[in-house]
């Protein structure tokens, strides 16, 4: 701000604005903003004094507006990273059999009121750390990791807020701490966001069906699949929870005689990554749909819309097997 005002003297500082700046699902943070007018000359003095006056304020404000972050893993040197095909993501697969039913639904309650389970979980995220990031490795072991990731860092935050009845209850939009911005795992010397991770690296990797796998610990959501993710089976465990995620009543439906798809939210607020337009979009969702609705997902006179997203908890607590 000093530097702008002193490059040119006549803009003179009018007010201070909070921007708020939404994604496609609704979540937002507050941008502290500056508006200027133009003056016919602004004494010096008076200038600095309208920094002195603006400038804590505005400190103060954002300092509000942005939660504390909160960092998993750990900081590892150099000389003891390793390939990310050499994580072993078998004790995550252990906890997720352990924790996680068939429908997804995690059991919260019993394994927060566990130590032994929480360290364990803790263990696995450190282990995370120890990644060395290459941009050669391979397609399948970047997508298996990074999706461990997302979900592992997901359960360790929701377990730290438990008992709550939603993410959303801990996405603040206006100030304090946002689960999607401020939970961040520590990676080769960076520390990637749970936003970062779906939208600056697994969304970039080319892969729409990571929508059906990223799990944001809510009804709405993908199952979150309670094994974790291979290299060596990642594309049929992909496919599989896409699969799932189609024959799902609350994500999808059809209506053949009417001629008419209603699907989850997910596919509205990620379109582009499914194809150009709704035809193309269709045509590739198609081999996921029930077998009655994939000749109807190719029909030129189909319309399409879409569903109420459900972000309640996934939480096995407070579903039953009918409640899906």
């Amino acid at each position: 701000m000093n530097a702008l005002l002193l490059r040119n003297p006549n803009l003179k500082l009018e007010s201070t604005v909070m921007e708020l700046v939404k994604d496609p699902q609704g979540r937002g943070s507050l941008t502290p903003c500056m508006m200027f007018r133009k003056s016919g000359g602004t004494a010096l003095g008076g200038l600095f004094l309208m920094v002195a006056f603006w400038f804590p304020l505005i400190m103060f404000t954002a300092s509000v507006a942005f939660g504390d972050d909160i960092v998993l893993g750990r900081v590892v040197p150099k000389s003891e990273q390793v390939a990310r095909s050499e994580i072993d993501h078998s004790s995550w697969d252990r906890l997720l059999k352990t924790h996680v039913d068939s429908r997804g639904f995690v059991a919260y309650q019993s394994w927060k009121s566990s130590e032994t389970e929480l360290v364990a979980l803790d263990t696995y995220i450190n282990d995370l750390s120890r990644a060395r990031i290459a941009p050669t490795d391979d397609k399948a072991v970047q997508l298996a990791f990074w999706i461990n990731a997302y979900n592992a860092v997901t359960v360790r935050g929701i377990l730290r807020e438990y008992p709550t009845t939603s993410i959303r209850n801990h996405t603040a939009k206006l100030w304090g701490y946002n689960i999607w911005k401020n939970l961040k795992l520590q990676v080769d010397g960076r520390q990637f966001s749970l936003d970062d991770m779906e939208h600056q690296v697994l969304r970039k990797l080319g892969e729409p069906r990571i929508h059906f796998a990223v799990v944001c610990a809510s009804i709405g959501c993908p199952r979150l699949l309670n094994e974790a993710y291979r290299p060596m089976q990642i594309d049929e465990q992909l496919t599989r929870n896409a699969v799932d995620f189609f024959a799902n009543p609350i994500k999808f439906s059809s209506d053949v005689k009417r001629k008419k798809l209603s699907l989850s939210p997910l596919l509205d607020w990620y379109k582009e990554d499914f194809g150009k337009d709704q035809t193309s979009r269709l045509d590739r969702l198609r081999s996921f749909m029930p077998i009655a609705a994939q000749s109807l997902a190719v029909d030129p006179r189909v319309t399409v819309r879409y569903l109420d997203y459900d972000w309640g908890l996934n939480d096995q607590k407070a579903t039953s097997p009918g409640s899906r």
